[in-house]
């Protein structure tokens, strides 16, 4: 039986991390300990919680970035971005067959890893008609991947000596969710911040393409595809930060604030990572998760290194 987290706890916690005192790799262990050992008084709003704050937080980078650095970096990572996408959902259909695994499962679990996780899980989902077990099934495998991300990337960019150019590209290739590829950017610089979130949100608009592949795939009919309408807002946040439009030092609040609510935004997506669901899905998503995840990674760095 949890314990209940009780909202005056959550809430000092939340004070923290928006006064910049817990950062992203410590908010994200102590939202998957809150998950693991005590029950979330505001369980119910958490999912929704997540795709506000980041979306909120996204729009609020664009004020710290320039247009024409932006349509720069963005056509730099359009050949590696196709390439690993076509090649990850490729490899992930033949070893989804191979592993014998569920075809929805493995479907959702190579749209999270060649796209953009859960916000790719949660657009394929209804238009393949995946049951709620599914889904649940393949975010946590997904969430938890992106948990060691956070932790891993940084050390291994240092350890081959990455620009922070070169990390912010690898890291928007290679990490599945958007949180956990801003957060890993973060840690790493201001620079590869703004290219890691350029690319992971041109990246985003590959959910589309995935989509109606996806209809075709399953043979299910016509679904209302959702698009990422945010990124309309992150693009106009940009035009207005190229041009002058608000004061400098307003532009340099937003990017600190949404900088805060991306770190409380980890701690939310650390607060849904469930074992259950994790013991649930067994080892063979897990198995085709992991292998997909490192050929990106190794495919995506070798790409970018060489």
């Amino acid at each position: 039986m949890k314990a209940v987290l009780s909202p005056l706890v959550y809430t000092t916690l939340v004070i923290l991390i928006l006064f910049g005192i817990i950062n992203s790799g410590v908010a994200l262990v102590l939202g998957f300990l809150s998950s693991v050992f005590l029950e979330n008084p505001f369980k119910k709003y958490t999912h929704t919680l997540v795709s506000v704050l980041l979306k909120i937080a996204v729009i609020g980078l664009g004020f710290g970035m320039f247009i024409k650095e932006t349509i720069k970096v963005s056509g730099e990572g359009l050949h590696l971005t196709l390439l690993s996408i076509v090649l990850t959902v490729g490899l992930g259909l033949l070893l989804t067959r191979l592993l014998n695994l569920d075809f929805k499962l493995g479907h959702l679990i190579t749209s999270g890893t060649s796209i953009c996780g859960g916000s790719a899980i949660a657009a394929i989902a209804p238009v393949i008609k995946a049951e709620a077990r599914i889904i649940s099934m393949a975010l946590g495998v997904v969430f938890f991947l992106n948990a060691l991300a956070l932790f891993i990337f940084p050390s291994i960019g240092h350890w081959f000596h990455l620009s922070q150019h070169q990390f912010g590209m690898w890291c928007a290739i290679a990490i599945h969710d958007t949180s956990s590829v801003v957060g890993a950017a973060m840690s790493y610089g201001d620079e590869a911040l703004k290219i890691a979130t350029t690319v992971k949100l041109s990246r985003t608009l590959w959910i589309i393409p995935m989509a109606i592949f996806s209809m075709f795939y399953f043979r299910t009919k016509k679904e209302k595809i959702k698009f990422p309408y945010f990124i309309l807002l992150f693009i106009g946040a940009i035009i207005a930060n190229s041009y002058h439009i608000i004061p400098a030092e307003l532009s340099h609040n937003i990017v600190l604030v949404s900088k805060r609510l991306l770190v409380f935004s980890l701690f939310v997506v650390g607060s849904t990572i469930s074992l259950k669901d994790l013991k649930k899905a067994g080892t063979k998503p897990l198995v085709l998760a992991l292998f997909l995840w490192t050929f990106i990674s190794v495919f995506s760095l070798a790409f970018i290194i060489l």
